[in-house]
Formats: structure tokens, C-alpha cells, sequence
């Protein structure tokens, strides 16, 4: 492994490392004031921000950081029409829910997804690294100043507020770059399956708030929130892998050792999960102890969603996604008939194995037909 390899990828993965666990921090405290059911209404709130932004945001950030590393002057033409849905998205979410704190976080997230897109893309990781952790120093800091001076209604606020400084990316592009809607065509196929990826991907992570509310209530989603949280610190590795190799890949460079270990690690950070949350859980968070279940059947989860990131990259670099989109698909609808069917009889343990099945399968759609291309 070279040295400029070696040191752009602890330079994000120390930025990665750094920002989940600064975090982490603030949500794991905030869950340890609040129940449950407060902390699952939260994150039911987050949810339908994170539904809308990939619905507005046109080809994902996968697909801006792919045709940033290849040249394409497409940022203007993507940013126009994301932020152009995203006022359309604005007023939808004023007339089902007339909460204006879901549309700052809306456009929180699109502003968001739209400049580290790019700066991936250009491998600026150095600038990502500052954006990342100031992010995330300010989101602890004023997330805590405002919950205890608003309560939990002000944190989605907060939370909204932490993105402001991204918007200098946007206007730069804005300034250096035309719109030019034929540059559209050219890649149309490719950003529109990487839109319907991002939807499908959104929904997978999101949808199910929406349906476990009705069925088991906030509780239940404020356990497997903490749980998803926690499984999270997991796969900070893989993350930290998949954003170095995507502009790599994109331009022919494999990366194979790199992906082995990545791998191997996976595994490690799977069994340390499944053996050490029954003792941490009880121990921080009283009111959480069905999260433990729930983190220990996730933990098995960081393995094949690892897997699946690094498949996602091989395919994303040849412009290959529709593979990438059947993977969503099915992973989407295994995990919400799982809801359905395991939630009301095992609650929170048949949640989760839901989850753990859908990203399995998603990994398994994908390996064959990676062969295939490259045979």
C-alpha cells in the first residue's frame, strides 16, 4: 500500500472515527436523559427528513462523487434540480405535518449529501475532514445547548443549523460551473439508477419507523434506534474503505488487498458487538434493555452490509448500477415483510432479524453478478 494511499485513508478514517464518535456521544447521552418513547419520536421525526432528502436529491451522492472523479461539470445541473425539488418536498411536508423544523433538516441533508459528494469525488480529503469534524463538533455542542434550553422539540433545529457552512460549497459550484441540462443525457441512466438506489436505501433505513410506530409504538422504535446507533460505531471501517475506493474504482484502481482486510475486520468488529453489548447496555441505559437483543442479532449485520459496500463501489465505478438497485429492491421489501410478519409476535428481536435477513440477501444479490462483469 502507497504512502499517499496509506495517508488519505487514515485521513478519513480518522475524520470517520472522530465525527461517529463525537456523535455517538450526543445521541447516547440524549438517550440516557430522555425514555424511549421520546427518543423513538425523535428519530421517527429524522426519519421523514431522511425519507424526503433522497427523494429530492437527483442521483445520489454515489453518483456526484462519480462523475466529479471523471471530469463531468454536472455538480450545477444536479445541485439545480435537487434544491428545486427540495422546495417542492418543503411545502408537502408543511401540509402533512406543519412542522418547519423537518424542512430546515431537509435542506440540512440535501446541502449536505450535494458538497460531500463533491469533495469526495475530487479527493479533497483533507477539506472533507475539516467539514466532517466541524459538523460534528457543533452538532454535539449545540445539540446539548439546545436541548436544555428548548427540550427535545429544539434538537431537530439544532441539528439543521450544523450544516449552515456547507452551503459555500454549493455557491462556489454555482459560481465556477454553468447548469447545463445536456450533460444530463449523456448519464441519465446511470444517475437515475443511482436515484432509485438512494430511494430504496433511504426507505430501507427509514420506512420501518413509519410502520412500527402503528404496530408496536415509540418505545420499540426508541430501542432499535439505540440499537441501530450503536451497530453503527461497527461499520465505521467499512465506511471509512467504501468513500476511499469509490472515486478509485471509478478510475480502474482495485484496491483488492485493501478490500480483503476490510473484510476480515468486519468480522472482528461483528463479534466484539455481539459479546460486549449485554454488559454495556444495562450498565449506561436502564430503560434500554431490549436494545440488547436487537444489538446483538445487528452486530452479525456489519458482515454482509461491509460486503455489499464494497461490491456497491466495484459496481458504481463501472457506471453498472442497476444490480445495485434489484439489491435495494428486494433488501427493502424483505425487511418491511419482516416488520409485518415477525414484529407483532417477537417485537424488537423479529425486527431485527428482518434487518440482519435484508442485508444478507442484498450482499448475496450482489456477489454473482460482480463476478459475471468481471469475467
Amino acid at each position: 500500500m502507497g504512502l499517499e494511499k496509506l495517508r488519505s485513508i487514515l485521513l478519513i478514517g480518522g475524520t470517520d472515527v472522530i465525527g461517529t464518535l463525537i456523535t455517538s456521544i450526543f445521541w447516547f447521552f440524549l438517550a440516557s436523559q430522555i425514555s424511549p418513547d421520546e427518543f423513538g419520536e425523535l428519530f421517527y421525526f429524522i426519519g421523514i427528513a431522511g425519507t424526503a432528502s433522497a427523494f429530492v436529491v437527483l442521483g445520489s451522492q454515489n453518483s456526484i462523487t462519480v462523475l466529479t472523479s471523471k471530469n463531468v461539470k454536472i455538480e450545477s445541473t444536479l445541485y439545480f434540480i435537487s434544491l428545486l425539488l427540495a422546495i417542492v418536498a418543503s411545502f408537502i411536508i408543511m401540509i402533512l405535518f406543519y412542522r418547519s423544523d423537518i424542512i430546515f433538516l431537509l435542506f440540512a441533508y440535501v446541502i449536505n449529501i450535494l458538497s460531500i459528494g463533491e469533495i469526495l469525488g475530487r479527493k479533497n480529503f483533507l477539506l472533507y475532514s475539516k467539514h466532517v469534524l466541524l459538523q460534528k463538533v457543533i452538532t454535539l455542542g449545540l445539540g446539548l445547548f439546545f436541548f436544555y434550553i428548548f427540550g427535545v422539540e429544539g434538537i431537530i433545529f439544532a441539528l439543521s443549523i450544523t450544516y449552515v457552512f456547507f452551503t459555500i460549497i454549493i455557491y462556489k459550484r454555482f459560481k465556477n460551473t454553468k447548469i447545463n441540462f445536456s450533460l444530463l443525457r449523456n448519464h441519465f441512466k446511470f444517475i437515475i439508477d443511482n436515484y432509485l438506489i438512494e430511494i430504496f436505501n433511504k426507505l430501507n433505513v427509514h420506512l420501518n419507523k413509519f410502520i412500527i410506530v402503528p404496530l408496536l409504538g415509540f418505545g420499540v422504535l426508541g430501542n432499535f434506534s439505540l440499537a441501530i446507533q450503536a451497530v453503527s460505531l461497527g461499520l465505521i471501517f467499512s465506511v471509512i474503505v467504501f468513500k476511499y475506493i469509490v472515486p478509485h474504482d471509478a478510475q480502474g484502481e482495485k484496491n483488492k488487498k485493501l478490500k480483503l482486510i476490510t473484510f476480515f475486520v468486519a468480522i472482528g468488529l461483528a463479534c466484539i458487538g455481539f459479546f460486549i453489548s449485554p454488559i454495556i447496555i444495562p450498565l449506561f441505559f436502564e430503560e434500554y434493555v431490549e436494545a440488547v437483543d436487537a444489538i446483538r442479532i445487528l452486530s452479525f449485520s456489519i458482515i454482509p452490509m461491509t460486503m455489499t459496500r464494497i461490491y456497491t463501489s466495484e459496481f458504481l465505478g463501472q457506471e453498472k448500477s442497476k444490480r445495485l438497485l434489484y439489491g435495494k429492491i428486494v433488501s427493502f421489501i424483505t425487511f418491511i415483510v419482516a416488520i409485518v410478519i415477525l414484529g407483532p409476535s417477537y417485537g424488537i428481536i423479529g425486527i431485527s432479524v428482518g434487518h440482519l435477513l435484508s442485508t444478507i440477501i442484498e450482499s448475496l444479490l450482489l456477489m454473482p453478478k460482480l463476478q459475471n462483469i468481471k469475467n
